[in-house]
């Protein structure tokens, strides 16, 4: 059995073009039915905003393998010096179900979130074909949004002339680098965050709706952390689109209160396959466009075999006995 920790995922690194190839490769499998994916359960006890969540998932295709992803996720832990979220992935062996696999860190969750945004990113770049370079803003700048401001910089330099964040944190904001490749603004609301973006970014801990102004025309919103947005602005969006209805319209996400309240229907929105596969966006690049990803246990399937084949070519990680 292959062991893998934070240090050896850092020493990998992360080619995000390759991450986002293994994205649609798993998008294809989900279309041709080649996966299993129950919904997945919430653990919560004591405090009720605090979490675990089972993440079980089969993904055929060329990775071909089952596995579970356990994560916690505790708000309070940033207050004591803890990360909020810690995370293990098993893999096991898809025809026996031996386990083969234990990637120990949040690492490979985060790149995996910001993998599927990315790769979504990148098919609204390919669709927009702007003349000009575009304006990336991120609000909530904690580990998620630093993911995201390194998943742009590695990716989209060639297209993005800046990054607008914010934090509520001022501390966490004035830790947020200027110079990497795309330089980086430091604003001081989420509003000259939105304002400015062509593509906006909810990177937050959210509890509560705050977003009440339009979409502009033409650009993308990636509602990564799912309670940002209020239906002032959900009614506004010209193309709302999910990663996974049954798994996005719960938990008090921003579909599931416009499902509620607003009568929003899985007939009215579109799936990320349409997105990543068939290349909706480019039917009508002059729209606004909402991404939704309450996170599909398969992609984390798809990103955690991904770095278990590239920790084999690299001679990375522990070998356990299993005797």
């Amino acid at each position: 059995m292959k062991y893998i920790n934070e240090k050896d995922v850092r020493a990998m690194g992360t080619s995000w073009p390759e991450v986002f190839q293994a994205i649609r490769d798993a998008t294809a499998a989900i279309r041709r039915n080649d996966y299993s994916q129950p919904l997945k359960p919430y653990l919560r006890y004591k405090d009720p905003g605090n979490r675990i969540i089972a993440m079980p998932a089969y993904l055929g295709g060329p990775f071909d393998t089952a596995g579970i992803k356990w994560i916690a996720s505790f708000p309070g832990n940033t207050t004591k010096d803890i990360p909020r979220a810690h995370s293990v992935i098993i893999l096991n062996e898809a025809d026996t179900g031996v386990p083969y696999a234990i990637i120990n860190t949040a690492l490979v969750s985060a790149i995996r979130t910001a993998g599927v945004t990315g790769a979504v990113t990148d098919s609204y770049l390919a669709a927009r074909k702007a003349s000009r370079k575009l304006t990336a803003g991120i609000i909530g700048m904690g580990p998620i949004g630093q993911m995201h401001l390194d998943m742009l910089n590695g990716a989209f330099a060639e297209n993005i002339e800046k990054i607008a964040v914010y934090d509520l944190n001022e501390k966490v904001l004035s830790q947020v680098p200027a110079a990497t490749a795309i330089p980086v603004v430091r604003c001081g609301s989420w509003e000259e965050v939105f304002d400015q973006a062509d593509i906006f970014m909810t990177c937050t801990v959210s509890g509560k709706r705050y977003i009440d102004r339009s979409p502009r025309a033409g650009a993308l919103y990636l509602n990564v952390s799912l309670r940002d947005f209020g239906p002032a602005f959900m009614q506004a969006a010209d193309l709302i689109v999910v990663d996974n209805w049954e798994e996005v319209c719960r938990e008090n996400t921003d579909i599931e209160w416009m499902h509620l309240h607003h009568g929003l229907q899985e007939k009215d929105v579109a799936t990320i396959g349409a997105v990543l596969l068939d290349g909706i966006l480019a039917d009508d690049p002059g729209r606004s466009v909402m991404f939704n990803p309450m996170g599909m246990s398969v992609y984390d399937m798809a990103v955690a075999r991904y770095y278990y084949d590239l920790s084999a070519s690299l001679g990375v990680g522990a070998v356990l006995e299993n005797t």
